[in-house]
Protein backbone atom coordinates (compact mmCIF):
# COMPACT_ATOMS: atom_id res chain seq x y z
CA UNK A 1 0.00 0.00 0.00
CA UNK A 2 1.44 3.45 -0.79
CA UNK A 3 2.40 5.96 1.84
CA UNK A 4 1.19 8.94 -0.54
CA UNK A 5 -1.58 10.37 -0.07
CA UNK A 6 -2.02 13.64 -2.52
CA UNK A 7 0.16 14.27 -5.25
CA UNK A 8 -0.10 17.31 -7.56
CA UNK A 9 1.86 17.28 -10.32
CA UNK A 10 2.69 20.45 -12.89
CA UNK A 11 -0.21 22.13 -11.46
CA UNK A 12 -0.84 25.55 -13.73
CA UNK A 13 -3.54 27.97 -13.41
CA UNK A 14 -4.10 31.61 -14.94
CA UNK A 15 -6.31 34.53 -14.01
CA UNK A 16 -6.52 36.81 -17.06
CA UNK A 17 -2.67 37.49 -17.88
CA UNK A 18 -1.93 36.63 -14.26
CA UNK A 19 -0.07 33.34 -13.74
CA UNK A 20 -1.31 32.67 -10.18
CA UNK A 21 0.62 28.77 -10.44
CA UNK A 22 3.67 27.81 -12.74
CA UNK A 23 3.69 23.70 -12.58
CA UNK A 24 3.99 23.46 -9.10
CA UNK A 25 3.88 20.33 -7.24
CA UNK A 26 3.43 19.29 -3.57
CA UNK A 27 3.44 15.52 -2.18
CA UNK A 28 1.82 14.32 1.38
CA UNK A 29 2.17 11.28 2.93
CA UNK A 30 -0.38 9.80 4.89
CA UNK A 31 -0.51 11.11 8.43
CA UNK A 32 1.73 14.05 7.95
CA UNK A 33 1.66 17.45 8.81
CA UNK A 34 3.10 19.32 5.87
CA UNK A 35 3.50 23.17 6.12
CA UNK A 36 2.63 25.29 2.78
CA UNK A 37 4.84 28.55 3.10
CA UNK A 38 5.15 31.95 1.08
CA UNK A 39 4.62 35.24 1.16
CA UNK A 40 0.92 36.62 0.20
CA UNK A 41 0.26 36.68 -3.18
CA UNK A 42 2.58 33.37 -4.25
CA UNK A 43 -0.25 30.89 -5.16
CA UNK A 44 -0.61 29.09 -1.69
CA UNK A 45 -4.27 30.04 -1.55
CA UNK A 46 -5.04 29.02 -5.28
CA UNK A 47 -3.63 25.46 -4.98
CA UNK A 48 -5.64 25.09 -1.85
CA UNK A 49 -8.70 25.82 -3.93
CA UNK A 50 -7.00 23.58 -6.47
CA UNK A 51 -7.30 20.71 -4.51
CA UNK A 52 -10.04 21.11 -2.89
CA UNK A 53 -12.10 21.52 -6.27
CA UNK A 54 -13.03 25.29 -5.55
CA UNK A 55 -11.10 25.81 -9.00
CA UNK A 56 -10.33 23.83 -12.31
CA UNK A 57 -6.51 24.16 -12.95
CA UNK A 58 -5.42 24.57 -16.65
CA UNK A 59 -2.63 22.11 -16.58
CA UNK A 60 -1.69 19.64 -14.22
CA UNK A 61 -3.17 16.29 -12.44
CA UNK A 62 -3.93 15.59 -8.96
CA UNK A 63 -3.22 12.29 -7.34
CA UNK A 64 -5.16 11.39 -4.22
CA UNK A 65 -4.87 7.77 -2.36
CA UNK A 66 -3.83 5.58 -5.64
CA UNK A 67 -6.27 7.67 -8.09
CA UNK A 68 -5.28 9.92 -10.63
CA UNK A 69 -7.55 13.20 -11.06
CA UNK A 70 -7.23 15.71 -14.01
CA UNK A 71 -9.56 18.14 -11.76
CA UNK A 72 -12.10 17.57 -8.52
CA UNK A 73 -14.89 19.17 -7.67
CA UNK A 74 -16.28 20.76 -4.70
CA UNK A 75 -18.16 17.50 -3.67
CA UNK A 76 -15.44 14.55 -5.21
CA UNK A 77 -13.14 16.30 -2.72
CA UNK A 78 -15.38 15.92 0.29
CA UNK A 79 -16.65 12.32 -0.91
CA UNK A 80 -12.47 11.78 -0.80
CA UNK A 81 -12.46 13.01 2.70
CA UNK A 82 -10.91 16.72 1.52
CA UNK A 83 -11.76 19.29 4.01
CA UNK A 84 -10.61 23.24 4.35
CA UNK A 85 -10.64 25.34 7.18
CA UNK A 86 -10.56 28.74 5.90
CA UNK A 87 -9.30 31.64 7.50
CA UNK A 88 -12.85 33.26 8.05
CA UNK A 89 -13.88 29.85 9.14
CA UNK A 90 -16.73 29.96 7.75
CA UNK A 91 -18.25 29.55 11.25
CA UNK A 92 -22.05 31.56 11.70
CA UNK A 93 -21.78 33.28 14.26
CA UNK A 94 -25.65 33.69 15.45
CA UNK A 95 -25.84 30.07 15.83
CA UNK A 96 -24.56 27.92 18.43
CA UNK A 97 -21.60 25.60 19.27
CA UNK A 98 -23.66 22.16 18.30
CA UNK A 99 -25.04 23.87 15.43
CA UNK A 100 -22.09 25.14 13.65
CA UNK A 101 -20.47 21.59 14.26
CA UNK A 102 -23.53 19.51 12.92
CA UNK A 103 -26.11 20.96 10.80
CA UNK A 104 -23.78 20.86 8.00
CA UNK A 105 -23.32 17.32 8.53
CA UNK A 106 -27.03 16.58 8.58
CA UNK A 107 -27.68 18.66 5.63
CA UNK A 108 -24.77 16.73 3.91
CA UNK A 109 -26.65 13.24 5.04
CA UNK A 110 -29.96 15.13 3.59
CA UNK A 111 -31.76 15.08 6.62
CA UNK A 112 -35.00 16.62 5.80
CA UNK A 113 -36.32 16.93 10.21
CA UNK A 114 -34.08 18.05 12.41
CA UNK A 115 -33.50 16.28 15.43
CA UNK A 116 -31.99 18.84 17.98
CA UNK A 117 -30.76 15.54 20.63
CA UNK A 118 -29.16 14.31 17.40
CA UNK A 119 -27.17 18.09 16.62
CA UNK A 120 -25.54 17.61 20.26
CA UNK A 121 -24.91 14.16 20.41
CA UNK A 122 -22.82 14.67 17.09
CA UNK A 123 -21.33 17.92 18.79
CA UNK A 124 -20.55 16.57 21.88
CA UNK A 125 -18.81 13.57 20.02
CA UNK A 126 -17.00 15.35 17.20
CA UNK A 127 -15.50 18.06 20.65
CA UNK A 128 -14.63 14.79 22.27
CA UNK A 129 -12.70 12.93 19.76
CA UNK A 130 -10.72 16.23 19.53
CA UNK A 131 -10.16 16.58 23.35
CA UNK A 132 -12.19 19.71 23.46
CA UNK A 133 -15.01 20.86 26.07
CA UNK A 134 -16.80 23.86 24.73
CA UNK A 135 -20.69 24.90 25.74
CA UNK A 136 -23.12 23.54 23.48
CA UNK A 137 -25.56 26.07 23.85
CA UNK A 138 -23.14 28.94 23.47
CA UNK A 139 -23.59 31.07 20.68
CA UNK A 140 -20.58 30.95 18.42
CA UNK A 141 -19.88 34.96 18.19
CA UNK A 142 -19.61 34.97 21.91
CA UNK A 143 -16.14 32.91 21.60
CA UNK A 144 -12.49 33.22 21.23
CA UNK A 145 -11.08 32.90 17.87
CA UNK A 146 -9.53 30.01 19.15
CA UNK A 147 -12.83 28.49 20.07
CA UNK A 148 -13.55 28.97 16.73
CA UNK A 149 -10.66 27.17 15.20
CA UNK A 150 -11.54 24.51 17.03
CA UNK A 151 -15.28 24.04 16.01
CA UNK A 152 -14.59 24.85 12.54
CA UNK A 153 -11.87 21.79 13.40
CA UNK A 154 -14.22 19.22 15.27
CA UNK A 155 -17.13 20.13 12.12
CA UNK A 156 -14.44 18.91 9.54
CA UNK A 157 -13.44 15.64 10.95
CA UNK A 158 -17.55 14.63 10.72
CA UNK A 159 -16.61 13.99 6.91
CA UNK A 160 -14.11 10.89 7.47
CA UNK A 161 -11.27 13.44 6.84
CA UNK A 162 -8.46 11.89 5.33
CA UNK A 163 -6.84 15.03 4.69
CA UNK A 164 -7.28 18.43 6.56
CA UNK A 165 -6.49 21.53 5.17
CA UNK A 166 -5.91 24.54 7.35
CA UNK A 167 -5.04 28.32 5.68
CA UNK A 168 -3.27 30.53 8.35
CA UNK A 169 -4.97 29.37 11.28
CA UNK A 170 -3.00 30.64 13.88
CA UNK A 171 -2.65 34.36 12.44
CA UNK A 172 -5.49 35.54 15.41
CA UNK A 173 -4.19 33.35 18.41
CA UNK A 174 -1.99 33.90 21.12
CA UNK A 175 0.70 31.36 22.38
CA UNK A 176 -1.30 29.53 24.35
CA UNK A 177 -4.16 29.09 22.01
CA UNK A 178 -1.29 28.24 19.30
CA UNK A 179 -0.18 25.53 21.95
CA UNK A 180 -3.65 24.15 22.44
CA UNK A 181 -4.06 23.77 18.41
CA UNK A 182 -1.15 22.15 18.06
CA UNK A 183 -2.23 19.51 20.43
CA UNK A 184 -5.37 18.81 18.23
CA UNK A 185 -3.45 18.89 15.30
CA UNK A 186 -1.03 16.06 16.69
CA UNK A 187 -3.90 13.84 17.79
CA UNK A 188 -5.25 14.27 14.35
CA UNK A 189 -1.88 12.73 13.05
CA UNK A 190 -2.11 10.21 15.31
CA UNK A 191 -5.29 8.82 14.11
CA UNK A 192 -3.27 8.76 10.48
CA UNK A 193 -5.51 12.49 9.17
CA UNK A 194 -2.74 14.06 7.33
CA UNK A 195 -2.44 18.01 7.37
CA UNK A 196 -1.34 20.51 5.06
CA UNK A 197 -0.69 23.78 7.44
CA UNK A 198 -0.71 26.50 4.91
CA UNK A 199 1.15 29.36 7.09
CA UNK A 200 4.00 31.90 6.45
CA UNK A 201 5.49 32.13 10.20
CA UNK A 202 8.47 30.04 10.29
CA UNK A 203 8.76 29.54 13.93
CA UNK A 204 5.50 27.56 13.26
CA UNK A 205 7.08 25.32 10.34
CA UNK A 206 10.00 24.45 13.21
CA UNK A 207 7.53 23.45 16.00
CA UNK A 208 4.84 21.14 13.67
CA UNK A 209 5.88 20.32 10.29
CA UNK A 210 7.37 17.33 8.98
CA UNK A 211 7.59 18.63 5.43
CA UNK A 212 7.38 22.15 4.26
CA UNK A 213 7.07 23.50 0.35
CA UNK A 214 7.87 26.73 -0.68
CA UNK A 215 6.06 28.65 -3.30
CA UNK A 216 6.93 32.13 -4.51
CA UNK A 217 5.84 34.23 -6.98
CA UNK A 218 3.06 31.37 -8.31
CA UNK A 219 6.88 28.62 -8.74
CA UNK A 220 7.60 26.02 -6.65
CA UNK A 221 11.22 26.85 -4.43
CA UNK A 222 11.75 23.89 -2.58
CA UNK A 223 10.01 20.98 -0.97
CA UNK A 224 11.86 19.25 1.90
CA UNK A 225 11.89 17.62 5.06
CA UNK A 226 11.86 21.07 8.44
CA UNK A 227 14.41 19.17 10.42
CA UNK A 228 17.65 20.93 9.93
CA UNK A 229 16.84 23.91 8.08
CA UNK A 230 17.73 27.10 9.29
CA UNK A 231 15.79 30.05 10.17
CA UNK A 232 18.01 31.84 7.70
CA UNK A 233 17.40 29.21 4.84
CA UNK A 234 13.88 29.86 5.21
CA UNK A 235 13.92 33.46 4.82
CA UNK A 236 15.94 33.14 1.43
CA UNK A 237 13.50 30.45 0.47
CA UNK A 238 10.52 32.93 1.20
CA UNK A 239 11.57 36.30 -0.08
CA UNK A 240 14.73 35.45 -2.59
CA UNK A 241 16.88 38.16 -0.27
CA UNK A 242 19.02 37.62 2.78
CA UNK A 243 16.97 39.42 5.49
CA UNK A 244 19.59 40.07 8.85
CA UNK A 245 17.58 40.97 11.72
CA UNK A 246 19.53 43.01 14.40
CA UNK A 247 18.44 44.47 17.95
CA UNK A 248 17.28 48.48 17.19
CA UNK A 249 18.95 51.11 19.44
CA UNK A 250 17.59 54.27 19.69
CA UNK A 251 19.80 57.52 19.50
CA UNK A 252 20.55 58.80 22.47
CA UNK A 253 21.39 62.48 21.41
CA UNK A 254 17.34 63.51 22.80
CA UNK A 255 17.82 61.29 26.09
CA UNK A 256 16.95 64.17 28.16
CA UNK A 257 13.80 65.26 26.16
CA UNK A 258 10.76 63.31 26.65
CA UNK A 259 8.30 63.68 23.99
CA UNK A 260 5.28 61.65 24.76
CA UNK A 261 4.33 60.72 28.24
CA UNK A 262 1.59 59.26 30.72
CA UNK A 263 1.22 59.41 34.15
CA UNK A 264 -1.17 57.28 36.34
CA UNK A 265 -3.59 56.68 33.33
CA UNK A 266 -6.90 54.47 34.18
CA UNK A 267 -9.52 53.28 32.35
CA UNK A 268 -12.30 51.32 34.10
CA UNK A 269 -12.30 47.35 33.73
CA UNK A 270 -9.24 48.26 31.09
CA UNK A 271 -6.37 49.21 33.10
CA UNK A 272 -4.61 51.01 36.06
CA UNK A 273 -1.97 52.88 37.07
CA UNK A 274 -0.07 53.26 33.68
CA UNK A 275 3.11 55.02 33.46
CA UNK A 276 5.53 55.29 30.44
CA UNK A 277 7.51 58.13 28.99
CA UNK A 278 9.11 58.17 25.18
CA UNK A 279 11.83 60.11 24.41
CA UNK A 280 12.21 61.45 20.63
CA UNK A 281 13.65 59.17 18.02
CA UNK A 282 12.45 55.34 20.48
CA UNK A 283 10.05 53.06 19.61
CA UNK A 284 8.70 51.64 23.31
CA UNK A 285 7.49 48.11 22.70
CA UNK A 286 4.14 47.06 25.00
CA UNK A 287 3.68 43.21 25.17
CA UNK A 288 1.37 41.57 26.87
CA UNK A 289 -1.07 38.21 26.54
CA UNK A 290 -4.56 38.22 24.95
CA UNK A 291 -6.97 40.57 27.44
CA UNK A 292 -3.79 42.06 29.22
CA UNK A 293 -5.42 45.50 28.73
CA UNK A 294 -2.76 46.31 25.71
CA UNK A 295 -5.47 46.92 23.34
CA UNK A 296 -7.66 49.02 25.47
CA UNK A 297 -4.44 51.41 26.12
CA UNK A 298 -3.85 51.80 22.88
CA UNK A 299 -7.44 52.77 21.97
CA UNK A 300 -7.72 55.32 24.93
CA UNK A 301 -4.33 56.96 23.89
CA UNK A 302 -6.40 57.83 20.35
CA UNK A 303 -9.10 59.08 21.97
CA UNK A 304 -11.30 56.14 20.88
CA UNK A 305 -11.79 55.42 24.99
CA UNK A 306 -12.39 58.01 27.35
CA UNK A 307 -9.85 57.34 30.52
CA UNK A 308 -11.19 57.42 33.60
CA UNK A 309 -7.93 58.97 35.25
CA UNK A 310 -4.47 60.17 34.86
CA UNK A 311 -2.85 62.39 32.29
CA UNK A 312 -1.20 62.91 29.22
CA UNK A 313 1.55 64.83 28.33
CA UNK A 314 2.98 66.03 24.68
CA UNK A 315 6.39 67.70 24.95
CA UNK A 316 6.04 68.44 28.63
CA UNK A 317 2.40 69.91 27.49
CA UNK A 318 -1.30 67.97 29.65
CA UNK A 319 -3.22 67.46 26.98
CA UNK A 320 -6.73 65.91 27.31
CA UNK A 321 -7.40 63.50 24.24
CA UNK A 322 -11.53 62.99 24.29
CA UNK A 323 -11.72 61.61 20.60
CA UNK A 324 -9.41 60.38 17.52
CA UNK A 325 -10.00 63.95 16.26
CA UNK A 326 -8.56 65.38 18.98
CA UNK A 327 -5.76 62.91 18.79
CA UNK A 328 -5.22 63.50 15.62
CA UNK A 329 -4.76 67.78 16.05
CA UNK A 330 -2.36 66.74 18.53
CA UNK A 331 -0.60 64.90 15.97
CA UNK A 332 -1.05 61.22 17.56
CA UNK A 333 -1.50 58.42 15.05
CA UNK A 334 -3.10 55.28 15.26
CA UNK A 335 -2.71 51.88 13.33
CA UNK A 336 -4.81 49.70 14.54
CA UNK A 337 -5.18 45.55 15.19
CA UNK A 338 -7.01 44.73 13.09
CA UNK A 339 -6.87 46.58 9.51
CA UNK A 340 -10.05 45.16 8.08
CA UNK A 341 -12.34 46.19 10.34
CA UNK A 342 -10.94 49.17 11.72
CA UNK A 343 -7.89 50.53 9.38
CA UNK A 344 -9.64 50.23 6.07
CA UNK A 345 -12.78 50.98 3.84
CA UNK A 346 -12.69 47.70 2.06
CA UNK A 347 -15.19 48.68 -0.47
CA UNK A 348 -13.37 51.72 -2.03
CA UNK A 349 -10.15 52.09 -3.91
CA UNK A 350 -6.91 52.36 -2.49
CA UNK A 351 -6.46 55.92 -3.11
CA UNK A 352 -9.66 56.64 -0.87
CA UNK A 353 -8.04 55.04 1.38
CA UNK A 354 -4.37 56.68 1.25
CA UNK A 355 -6.43 60.13 1.81
CA UNK A 356 -8.99 59.61 3.92
CA UNK A 357 -6.88 60.80 6.91
CA UNK A 358 -5.98 64.05 5.70
CA UNK A 359 -8.96 65.09 3.38
CA UNK A 360 -9.86 67.75 5.16
CA UNK A 361 -6.00 69.15 4.11
CA UNK A 362 -7.50 68.83 0.21
CA UNK A 363 -10.36 70.75 0.45
CA UNK A 364 -10.04 73.94 -1.78
CA UNK A 365 -11.77 77.31 -1.27
CA UNK A 366 -15.11 75.75 -3.53
CA UNK A 367 -15.22 73.26 -0.94
CA UNK A 368 -14.01 70.64 -3.43
CA UNK A 369 -11.28 68.18 -3.15
CA UNK A 370 -7.90 68.60 -4.60
CA UNK A 371 -7.90 64.98 -6.16
CA UNK A 372 -4.86 65.58 -8.10
CA UNK A 373 -2.54 66.82 -4.91
CA UNK A 374 -4.36 63.35 -3.06
CA UNK A 375 -3.00 60.96 -6.04
CA UNK A 376 0.39 63.22 -6.13
CA UNK A 377 0.27 62.15 -1.74
CA UNK A 378 -0.72 58.56 -2.09
CA UNK A 379 1.77 57.82 -5.16
CA UNK A 380 4.65 59.40 -2.40
CA UNK A 381 3.71 56.89 -0.34
CA UNK A 382 3.40 53.77 -2.89
CA UNK A 383 7.40 54.72 -2.98
CA UNK A 384 8.25 55.02 -0.26
CA UNK A 385 6.70 52.67 1.52
CA UNK A 386 7.24 49.99 -1.70
CA UNK A 387 3.86 49.01 -2.23
CA UNK A 388 2.53 46.95 -4.90
CA UNK A 389 -0.06 47.87 -6.89
CA UNK A 390 -1.45 48.31 -10.26
CA UNK A 391 -3.34 51.30 -10.61
CA UNK A 392 -4.37 53.65 -7.39
CA UNK A 393 -7.53 53.36 -8.51
CA UNK A 394 -8.24 49.77 -8.23
CA UNK A 395 -9.81 48.20 -5.16
CA UNK A 396 -7.80 47.82 -1.67
CA UNK A 397 -9.56 44.53 -1.68
CA UNK A 398 -6.41 43.97 -4.87
CA UNK A 399 -3.70 43.92 -2.49
CA UNK A 400 -1.97 41.73 0.04
CA UNK A 401 -2.38 41.48 3.46
CA UNK A 402 1.15 43.28 4.20
CA UNK A 403 0.35 46.04 1.05
CA UNK A 404 -3.01 46.75 2.98
CA UNK A 405 -0.81 47.52 5.71
CA UNK A 406 1.64 49.86 3.79
CA UNK A 407 -1.50 51.55 3.20
CA UNK A 408 -2.93 52.02 6.78
CA UNK A 409 0.72 53.27 7.68
CA UNK A 410 1.43 55.45 4.95
CA UNK A 411 -2.33 57.04 5.15
CA UNK A 412 -1.48 57.81 8.96
CA UNK A 413 2.03 59.29 8.49
CA UNK A 414 0.47 61.87 5.76
CA UNK A 415 -0.35 63.07 8.72
CA UNK A 416 2.63 64.14 10.12
CA UNK A 417 2.26 62.57 13.00
CA UNK A 418 4.93 63.42 16.78
CA UNK A 419 3.68 60.11 18.05
CA UNK A 420 2.87 57.10 16.54
CA UNK A 421 0.81 54.23 17.82
CA UNK A 422 0.95 51.10 16.51
CA UNK A 423 -1.57 47.56 17.54
CA UNK A 424 -0.04 44.46 16.02
CA UNK A 425 1.59 46.10 12.96
CA UNK A 426 2.28 43.42 11.40
CA UNK A 427 -0.48 41.11 12.28
CA UNK A 428 -1.45 38.43 9.07
CA UNK A 429 1.95 40.24 7.22
CA UNK A 430 4.35 38.02 5.36
CA UNK A 431 8.20 37.94 5.90
CA UNK A 432 9.17 40.42 3.17
CA UNK A 433 6.82 42.66 4.30
CA UNK A 434 7.17 42.72 7.73
CA UNK A 435 10.90 43.46 7.38
CA UNK A 436 10.08 46.33 5.03
CA UNK A 437 7.46 47.36 8.40
CA UNK A 438 10.20 47.13 10.95
CA UNK A 439 12.87 48.94 9.08
CA UNK A 440 10.68 51.54 8.11
CA UNK A 441 9.24 52.43 11.74
CA UNK A 442 13.50 52.48 12.71
CA UNK A 443 13.96 55.16 9.82
CA UNK A 444 11.07 57.27 11.17
CA UNK A 445 12.70 57.26 15.20
CA UNK A 446 15.89 58.04 13.90
CA UNK A 447 15.47 60.40 10.89
CA UNK A 448 11.85 61.95 11.90
CA UNK A 449 13.07 61.60 16.08
CA UNK A 450 9.15 60.60 15.71
CA UNK A 451 7.86 59.29 19.63
CA UNK A 452 6.54 54.75 18.12
CA UNK A 453 5.02 53.03 20.52
CA UNK A 454 4.74 49.60 19.54
CA UNK A 455 2.38 47.20 20.67
CA UNK A 456 2.86 43.43 20.00
CA UNK A 457 2.63 39.60 20.92
CA UNK A 458 4.79 38.93 18.74
CA UNK A 459 8.04 37.96 20.62
CA UNK A 460 10.71 38.71 17.67
CA UNK A 461 8.84 41.90 16.98
CA UNK A 462 8.90 43.86 19.98
CA UNK A 463 12.55 42.16 20.65
CA UNK A 464 14.05 43.43 17.54
CA UNK A 465 12.65 47.10 17.19
CA UNK A 466 11.75 48.33 20.55
CA UNK A 467 14.68 49.73 22.49
CA UNK A 468 13.05 49.18 25.66
CA UNK A 469 10.33 46.97 26.51
CA UNK A 470 7.05 47.08 29.16
CA UNK A 471 5.08 44.25 30.34
CA UNK A 472 1.39 44.18 30.62
CA UNK A 473 -0.50 41.74 32.78
CA UNK A 474 -4.19 42.53 34.02
CA UNK A 475 -3.99 46.11 32.85
CA UNK A 476 -0.80 46.92 34.86
CA UNK A 477 2.65 47.43 33.73
CA UNK A 478 4.81 44.93 35.42
CA UNK A 479 8.19 44.91 34.62
CA UNK A 480 10.54 47.66 31.93
CA UNK A 481 13.24 46.00 30.47
CA UNK A 482 16.00 46.95 27.71
CA UNK A 483 16.01 44.78 24.40
CA UNK A 484 19.36 43.70 24.88
CA UNK A 485 18.88 42.52 28.11
CA UNK A 486 16.41 39.74 26.92
CA UNK A 487 16.43 36.89 24.65
CA UNK A 488 12.99 35.78 23.08
CA UNK A 489 12.92 32.59 25.61
CA UNK A 490 13.48 35.44 28.68
CA UNK A 491 10.66 37.63 27.13
CA UNK A 492 8.25 34.69 26.69
CA UNK A 493 8.76 33.74 30.22
CA UNK A 494 8.14 37.43 31.77
CA UNK A 495 4.88 37.72 29.45
CA UNK A 496 3.47 34.17 30.22
CA UNK A 497 4.42 33.75 34.28
CA UNK A 498 2.89 35.14 36.89
CA UNK A 499 5.11 37.59 39.70
CA UNK A 500 6.06 33.95 41.57
CA UNK A 501 7.70 32.42 38.52
CA UNK A 502 4.31 30.45 38.07
CA UNK A 503 2.96 29.93 34.25
CA UNK A 504 -0.07 31.59 33.55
Amino acid sequence: MSEILLEVKEISKHFGGVKALDRVGLTMKKGEIHCLMGENGCGKSTLIKIISGFYTPDAGEIYFDGKTYSSLNINQAIQLGIQVIYQDMSIFPNLTVAENIAMNYELYNKKKLVNWKTVEKIASQSLKHIGIELPLQETVGNLSVADKQLIAIARSILYNSRLIIMDEPTSALTRREVDKLFKVIRQLQSEGISILFVSHKLDEVFEIADYFTVFRNGKLITSQPAKGITNEQFVYYMTGRKIEEDYFQADHSDQDKTLFKVENLRLNNGFENINFEIHPGEILGITGLLGSGRTELAKTLFGMYQADGGKIFIEDQEVVIKSPVDALKLKIAYVPEDRLTEGLFLTQSIEKNMIISHIDSLRKKNKTLDFDRGISDSRKWVESLGIKLHELKDSIQTLSGGNQQKVVLGKWLETEPKVLILNGPTVGVDIGAKYDIHNYLRKLADEKKMAILLISDDISEVLMNCNRILIIKSGRITGEYKNTDLDSSKLQALITEEEGGKAV
